[in-house]
Formats: C-alpha cells, structure tokens, sequence
C-alpha cells in the first residue's frame, strides 16, 4: 500500500504541473511574486492594457463644477432703435463682422421728420430774432428805442438760441448731424464686433419700447464663464486664479480661464455662489451658451501627480495602482489618494513623476492576479 501512494504523488506531480500550464498558457500570464504579474507578450489581454507615464499636473482645489460661458458684458451691446419708424432698405445679416458707426438698418421715420422740421423752423426763427435784436440795438444805441425794448429783444433771442439748441441736442442723440428733411434714421453699430442676435426685418414697425434688442453685437474673442461654487467652498477660492474649462464640443481639450469676480450672494435654494470667469476665445471655438464643466485649480507653482480613477482599484481599506516595470511587467503597489474628482484622483503618496503605471486595466491585471493565486 506504501509503494502505491509513493507512486500514486509521482504520477499526480506530472498531471498538477501539465494543469498549471495549460491553464498559464490559457491565460496568457503569469504571477511571480504576490505583487507581480507578468503577461506572455502574445497574450490578448494586452490590447485592452494602457500605459503613461504619471503627469505632474497643478493641483485641483474642488471637483468638477458646473458652468455656462456667456457674452462678455463689457464687450456686448444690445442695439435698440431711439425712434419710431418703418424699416427699409438692406439689413445686418447675423454672422457680420462690424466696426464702429457700420449701417445696420435705415428707417423710415415721420417722427425724425418732425425733429428736423422743428429745428430747420427752430434756426429760421433764431436768424429773425437775431435781426430784430440787432435793429433795437441800433434804435437805442441812437436814443431811439427805449431800454425796455432792448430787454425784451434780448430775452426772446435767448429764447430762440435754446430751443434751437434743444432741437440739435435731439437731432444729436439720434446721432443726425445733417439737416436733410428726409425722415431717413440710420441705425449705426455703437461697437465693434459680431452681430449674433438679430430681431427685426424688412417692412417691420419699430419703437423704442421693443421686449427684445433689433441687434446684438458682441466681441466674441473674449467671453465670460459662470460657474456655481458650493457655499463651503468659497473660502478656496480667490481672484486671480486659473480655472480650467471643459466644454461638450471638444471633449478632449481644455481651455484656461481666470477668476474675476466672485458674487456676494450666495443662492438660498442651490447655497451657491456665482463665480464669474475671464475666458480668451481668439479662435471663436467657444460659443455663448454653451455648457461647461470647471475645475479650478491652486497656485501654477503647486503640481501634484493626479492620474484617471480608471488605474485605481480598492483593496481593503487601500488604494492600489499597477507600476508598469518593462517586458509586460506589472508591479502592485499602494497609493494615498488626496482629492477624487469625477474621473481623476490627486495621488499624496505611491507614485512619482514620470514613472509609468497601468492607467486603463488594472481592473483586469487584478483578476488575472486572483485567477493565480487561487490555482496556486
């Protein structure tokens, strides 16, 4: 019975090993060590295994935030008409790129008309006083006319020079500097810029007291960037500071912003606070309402490792990554994590600059880690 059990751990040794082997070469890896694992450079598991090398990046100070990029105010007007009047004539086309005192609509105005009427009658009537000033003046000058009479000549000239200028001043704030008495008003772009918005069209009555602006013209290469910063963390952020700006359109990019103002009034039913940016826009990508996503950032001299949360995975009560060593080599190590935003984490401790780790796998490393161990 001895003899058959001596032989029986023979045979069983031979059998085990050509199990562990073909489950190996399953696999397409192996364990060296409790912290190791090595992939056969055949294996098809690597193409679902991405490397980097761990960024030094500067430090985030909240998780992602919502926001909206809007016009730049101190750069935007919204163009109304000062006058009645019934549009004729070509208008601005939304899209056009204008300068200063560009033509965006011409109207056809009988309430113009009547302002230039008024001050043509207004500088007639100046001329006809100014004579009969000038003829008391001579009468009394030869003790003609009684002093009382140069009085009254002088205060009706008086009279005339203000009403005439009051009906320039009019004519002025309309911006019509000729004296044509055409009716015609000229609505001019009062800045440079796009013409985004357009709410008037050929034949269309206008007034002054219109819901909605006839232009909006802003200069787009300079927008704002409103985001909601929670009450809580209002004290971990100040002016001056850089904001970095995700939008839906260009996924993969980002684009620098810089704290301008923050509100004074924090939102009762969200306890936020509005937060407003300064965002360059020299290429004209980014767009007024579009949705954003912000993350605003520490000091640029503060950089810290932060890597994708899809290279970590839990174990216990710790944080692990897998160090790629070379030669589909991957080494388990512990990390201390800091902040965790939506898809990054700020790594305290475990991972220096420019060491390669498995940044999209891990998931996958470990379960072929566990696979070995159990067969072992």
């Amino acid at each position: 019975m001895k003899g058959i059990g001596i032989l029986s751990i023979f045979l069983a040794v031979p059998l085990f090993s050509c199990y562990s082997q073909i489950a190996t070469e399953k696999s397409g890896a192996i364990s060296a060590s409790p912290d190791m694992i090595v992939l056969d450079g055949k294996s098809p598991k690597l193409k679902y295994i991405t490397e980097a090398e761990a960024p030094l990046m500067q430090r985030p100070l909240l998780d992602l935030v919502t926001g909206k990029v809007v016009y730049d105010e101190t750069r935007t007007v919204r163009v109304s008409s000062p006058i009645s009047g019934r549009v004729i004539g070509k208008i601005a086309e939304i899209g056009l790129q204008v300068n200063v005192a560009d033509i965006l609509a011409e109207l056809d105005s009988p309430e113009l008309a009547h302002a230039q009427a008024a001050y043509a009658e207004s500088l007639a009537d100046l001329e006809m006083v100014k004579r009969a000033y000038g003829r008391v003046q001579s009468l009394f000058e030869n003790n003609i006319a009684p002093r009382k009479a140069v009085d009254e000549a002088e205060d009706q000239l008086v009279r005339a020079r203000s009403e005439t200028e009051r009906n320039r001043l009019k004519l002025a704030n309309l911006g019509v500097h000729n004296r044509q008495m055409d009716g015609r008003f000229v609505l001019r772009a009062p800045l440079a810029g796009i013409v985004t918005e357009r709410n008037i069209n050929p034949g269309m009555e206008v007034k002054p007291d219109l819901p909605l602006p006839l232009f909006v013209i802003s200069d787009l290469s300079r927008l704002w960037v409103l985001i909601d910063i929670f009450e809580k963390d209002i004290g971990l952020i100040s002016r001056g500071a850089h904001v970095r700006i995700h939008v839906p359109a260009y996924p993969e990019e980002s684009f620098v912003a810089t704290i301008d103002y923050i509100s004074q009034v924090v939102d009762e039913t969200s306890r936020t606070v509005k937060v407003r940016c300064i965002i360059q826009n020299e290429d004209k990508r980014l767009l007024p309402a579009m949705f954003a996503s912000a993350t605003v950032l520490s000091d640029p001299g503060d950089r810290v490792v932060i890597i994708p949360l899809t290279a970590l995975f839990s174990e216990g009560e710790s944080d692990w990554v897998y160090i790629d060593t070379g030669n589909h080599r991957y080494l388990k190590r512990r990390v201390t994590v800091g902040l965790r935003t939506r898809n990054q984490a700020v790594i305290r401790d475990g991972l220096n600059p420019g060491e390669r780790f498995v940044a999209d796998g891990a998931l996958l490393l470990r379960a072929e880690q566990k696979q070995h161990a159990n067969e072992q």
